[in-house]
């Protein structure tokens, strides 16, 4: 019985000890690795924005597609995000994707990948891209209209579709 309370008051000193350390060592900035880095402020935003290669579809199907280009580095905020218009009409882009990226300053492009979802296979949609700030501001770049078709979803492998007809329905 001794020794389990031993054991348990030792076990309790070290854990103590331990933990009071590591708060010590937290609170005094000379011994803690982990300290906040700097958040830089903006970068310098590029005079004009103009894309490079694309904009064009890298994938399509199952219903979505991916909308990739690449543009000169924009600058400005570090988060950014690729915006896609988008619609079946060429002069009415009434619906908007877009997906986050973080620049990286040291990159002198950068490429923006956008995905599209709850497209239909078979239908034709016309688009344009732009990207934008953190803030919403956009960077100024504005492709012109380009459109694809979106292909029909690809058949199974016959290996797949073999074991589904084999299924049973679970009752």
């Amino acid at each position: 019985m001794r020794t389990r309370c031993r054991a348990i008051i030792t076990r309790a000193l070290f854990t103590s000890l331990l933990f009071s350390g590591a708060i010590f060592a937290q609170t005094n900035p000379q011994l803690n690795p982990y300290k906040p880095k700097e958040i830089l402020p903006p970068a310098t935003q590029a005079p004009s924005v103009k894309i490079s290669k694309g904009p064009e579809l890298e994938s399509g199907a199952w219903g979505l597609a991916i909308i990739r280009w690449t543009s000169n580095n924009p600058g400005g905020t570090d988060e950014h995000w690729g915006v896609v218009h988008y619609g079946v009409d060429p002069k009415n882009l009434d619906q908007t994707a877009k997906s986050h990226i973080r620049l990286n300053r040291n990159h002198p492009e950068t490429i923006f990948r956008v995905r599209v979802d709850g497209l239909k296979a078979g239908v034709t949609y016309y688009y344009t891209v732009d990207s934008a700030q953190a803030t919403g501001k956009s960077d100024g770049v504005k492709s012109s209209v380009s459109h694809f078709t979106m292909p029909a979803n690809p058949a199974r492998p016959a290996a797949a579709a073999d074991q589904a007809s084999k299924a049973k329905p679970v009752k």
